[in-house]
Order: structure tokens, then sequence, then C-alpha cells
């Protein structure tokens, strides 16, 4: 038997649609899709936040030096002239070592991370800059749901889509605070 539906597509295809609505409905919080989308794109992310709150917690930190380059009053990098040990002269980043707290994950954290990443693809914001989406996993959704066992996501169908008339549907992760009000 077959682990997901074939949704029409060739494997490969069928993977990156997947991995993108995946990736989207972490990213925004809720999609619109197909009724038979929305089913496979729901029992992966289930899977994939369970993972992620059962390694929410764990985690150890650490002590960890810092250099960063020293900027001045306009937040231009202060550069200093330095010799080279044949007499020349050239300029460098004046760069100043600190020490900072930084969080770091137990081997099963990772492992969790590493799979969540092979169903999570690279996003970037408006500027360019790639958004972790792992991280916004790990940090932000993942301890909503600490002591909610399963049922993460959720499905409102909407009706035939104009057109070729396929059953649409919302695929939204469930807000616990609302949930909580309802009972």
């Amino acid at each position: 038997m077959a682990s997901h539906r074939k949704l029409g597509k060739p494997t490969d295809q069928r993977m990156a649609l997947l991995r993108n609505q995946v990736t989207a409905l972490f990213e925004n919080g809720r999609i619109k899709t197909t009724v038979t989308r929305a089913k496979e794109v729901r029992s992966i992310a289930e899977k994939l936040l369970t993972l992620a709150v059962q390694e929410c917690d764990n985690y150890t930190t650490k002590q960890v030096k810092v250099t960063k380059a020293k900027l001045d009053s306009s937040g231009k990098k202060v550069l200093k002239e330095v010799e080279s040990k044949h007499g020349n002269k050239y300029m460098v980043v004046d760069r100043e070592e600190t020490t900072e707290l930084r969080t770091v994950d137990s081997p099963s954290r990772l492992h969790a991370r590493r799979q969540i990443l092979r169903w999570i693809n690279d996003v970037k914001d408006e500027n360019g800059a790639r958004k972790k989406i792992v991280n916004k996993i790990f940090d932000e959704i993942a301890p909503r749901y600490k002591n909610v066992n399963g049922g993460y996501t959720r499905i409102y169908q909407l009706g035939p889509r104009r057109g070729d008339a396929a059953e649409m549907a919302i695929l939204e992760l469930v807000s616990v605070e609302t949930e909580k009000a309802a009972k």
C-alpha cells in the first residue's frame, strides 16, 4: 500500500507540491487548496509537529565566544591599519570579542530538526533574506501545542472551485486558545 496519495502527478512533482504546501502552512498558518491535497498536507504536518512538540524543550544553553565588528556612531565598521610580516600595510576591520548565551540542541532534537528540514523548503522574505521556518516551528509553534495530544490542524471545506469543480478547503493550524474557550 502506498504511503501517500498520488494526486495525479509524478513522484518528483508530487513531493515538490507537498513540500511547498507544508512550508506555506507553517509560514502563514493557513493555506487554501483542494480537499485531497489538504488531507495529505495535514498528515505530513501533524507528524512534523508531533516531532517538534516532543523535542520542544530538549536543549541546553552554553556560553560561546563571539567576535563582532566594532561599529562607529553612524553604523559603519571601524578599520585599523595593520602591518604584515613583510612590512606591507593594509586595513582590516577592528573586531571585539564577547560571550553570548546560545542554545545547543540535544542529539535527538537535532535529528528531529533534520527530519523536519526534509519537508520544509527555503523561504525568502521581501528583502531577499532567508527565513528560518524550522526555527519558527521549534520556537513559536511547538510550544503552543506542548500540552495537546495531536489535532494540530483543521480542515474547512469550502465547496467546488469555479472552473473544474474541484472541492476546495482551507487547512489551518488550530489555535489552542480558541479550542480551550470553546470547551
